[in-house]
């Protein structure tokens, strides 16, 4: 009786055990690997705000000089090869004048091209420009509307994918135009060197 006891509890333990078992092995194991973290990348819009220091030279004027602020936005092309291109408009208001002339504000359209190591981004930048300057003698004003081009350069760190600093030159030649005066029309050419961040 003995014997038909054991076996009787031997079989029973076998069945329980065995059920027990298959259960384990029909859920899934949880996987406890991390995915890699994205590589930084410059592709994409930006926009921001800068702010800086122009001075130059106007026809018939003193040298300019003054600040420059504004805003800017732009996209960004980075290719596999960490090369990038890209293009960015920008709108500033200044105060860069001098007694007899006053560069009012300026814009630019510009293409962007560069390279990337990692964060930090060089690039040279070049395109059309557009201002309005304002030309004062002998109390008698003029604003005339002109255009012309700009290049420059410049470098910039991302410190993660949603915040960078630059630091940025620009020459802007915004060509010559007649301005009326008391003395007649005369042509007033002006270029500016912006420096900003």
């Amino acid at each position: 009786m003995n014997s038909k006891m054991i076996a009787g509890l031997a079989l029973a333990t076998a069945l329980i055990a065995t059920p027990a078992a298959a259960a384990d092995l029909s859920y899934p194991q949880p996987n406890y690997g991390y995915a890699a973290a994205p590589a930084f990348t410059w592709t994409g819009f930006y926009i921001g705000a800068n702010v800086g220091y122009g001075f130059g030279e106007a026809d018939f004027s003193d040298d300019t000089d003054g600040f420059v602020g504004g805003i800017q936005a732009g996209y960004n092309w980075q290719f596999a090869n960490n090369f990038l291109l890209g293009i960015e408009a920008d709108l500033q208001g200044t105060n860069v004048g001098s007694p007899t002339y006053e560069l009012d504000y300026f814009g630019t359209v510009r293409a962007r091209a560069g390279f990337s190591i990692n964060q930090v981004l060089l690039y040279g930048t070049a395109g059309f420009a557009y201002g309005k300057g304002t030309y004062e003698l002998l109390g008698l004003s003029n604003s005339q509307t002109s255009t012309g081009w700009t290049v420059g350069g410049g470098g910039e760190y991302a410190f993660n994918n949603n915040w960078s600093v630059k630091a940025e030159y620009l020459y802007v030649d915004l060509g010559s135009e007649a301005y009326a005066t008391v003395l007649g029309p005369i042509e007033v050419g002006t270029t500016t060197n912006i420096l900003r961040a």
